[in-house]
């Protein structure tokens, strides 16, 4: 594989289409928790970028390594995106109806635990592990530029989807944790559903 245009143009796209779960996990985390600060707007997108960092690196790793356990491995990946994604949003729902309502439109800042914040980025990037695959035909340092422009582009996403659920979630004052809950349930079910069939 060159170096040209060509190159950074799909590992570019590969990044945006890797990112959609960690952007729409990370809109749902704007909606549950709109006072947010900038510091935390850059951990939790920084930590998604990562993630996605490092499942394409690690994927390759595998091909050049162990690719048969690997393809062993790759069949779990939709079961345990599902599990991560639903546990954690059933959590965000069952807080959010459990809630009473805020008084005056005025309702506590909830902030995502740094563990729960690190079981979403493992859930929204573990499909990421199959580009080790698609990038296979990569030197050691293409693939580690590769994964760094997927990185980038998922942290400047991700920063998008904080931002819009900020905005909405101020507006939607208490019951913006149940439309997050709501939100990752249907990505972990997306994610199974685009993994099995």
């Amino acid at each position: 594989m060159d170096w040209n245009l060509v190159f950074f143009f799909n590992s570019i796209l590969l990044g945006v289409g890797l990112a959609m779960d960690a952007f729409s996990v990370s809109l749902a985390n704007g909606l549950n928790e709109p006072c947010m600060r900038k510091r935390r707007l850059f951990l939790i997108a920084g930590t998604f970028s990562v993630f996605q960092f490092l499942m394409p690196l690690i994927g390759w790793l595998c091909v050049h390594t162990v690719a048969e356990k690997f393809a062993a491995f790759e069949k779990m990946i939709p079961w345990i995106a599902l599990v991560l994604l639903c546990f954690i949003g059933g959590k965000m729902l069952f807080e959010g109806l459990s809630k009473k309502e805020c008084e005056e439109g005025v309702c506590p800042c909830e902030k995502l635990a740094f563990g729960a914040l690190l079981v979403q980025g493992l859930a929204t990037s573990i499909d990421a592990l199959s580009v080790g695959f698609t990038i296979s035909e990569y030197n050691a340092l293409q693939a580690l530029v590769a994964c760094l422009l997927i990185g980038v582009v998922t942290f400047f996403i991700c920063m998008g989807g904080l931002w819009i659920g900020k905005k909405f979630g101020t507006r939607l004052a208490g019951r913006a944790s149940i439309l997050g809950g709501a939100i990752l349930i249907v990505i972990g079910i997306e994610i199974f559903l685009t993994g099995i069939f």
